[in-house]
């Protein structure tokens, strides 16, 4: 259940500018709001931030301290719906029917998913690693 909640709340602050962002790089438009993703880009550290530490503190609360590779995934979980926004783009807005370009497509799409995964997923581990430092660092054994 926590990797549910790491897929909805993550793709909340990209979802307006990634349309974009698509259409600037597969239909040649410029795009020009730079302060604008900037903003969102600093809402999308704020996020995974706050995601990855919420996740955290249920886990540690459930005493499951397994929590570096969950808590990545969790905090990367959005980038699945960057990659299921690519594949309603390429049905609904791109007129690509040969193979090539669709590889094309789909090969830069992996690759920015994958940029994207290994982004988020980072910001929200050291997130999570801070946060469980600052909370352990606070315990005192007499």
């Amino acid at each position: 259940m926590p990797c549910v909640w790491g897929l909805v709340c993550g793709k909340g602050p990209v979802n307006r500018s990634h349309f974009g962002i698509t259409a600037a790089i597969w239909e040649n438009q410029f795009y020009y709001l730079f302060g604008f993703l900037f903003l969102v880009f600093i809402i999308l550290v704020v996020s995974c931030s706050q995601i990855s530490i919420v996740m955290v503190y249920f886990q540690l609360c459930a005493e499951d301290y397994r929590w570096w590779w969950r808590n990545f995934l969790v905090s990367g979980g959005s980038a699945f719906y960057v990659l299921v926004y690519a594949i309603f783009y390429f049905v609904n807005k791109l007129d690509i029917v040969e193979f090539i370009p669709s590889l094309l497509y789909f090969g830069y799409t992996a690759l920015m998913v994958l940029s994207f995964w290994l982004l988020t997923g980072t910001i929200g581990f050291y997130a999570a690693y801070m946060f469980v430092r600052k909370i352990y660092a606070a315990v005192k054994i007499d």
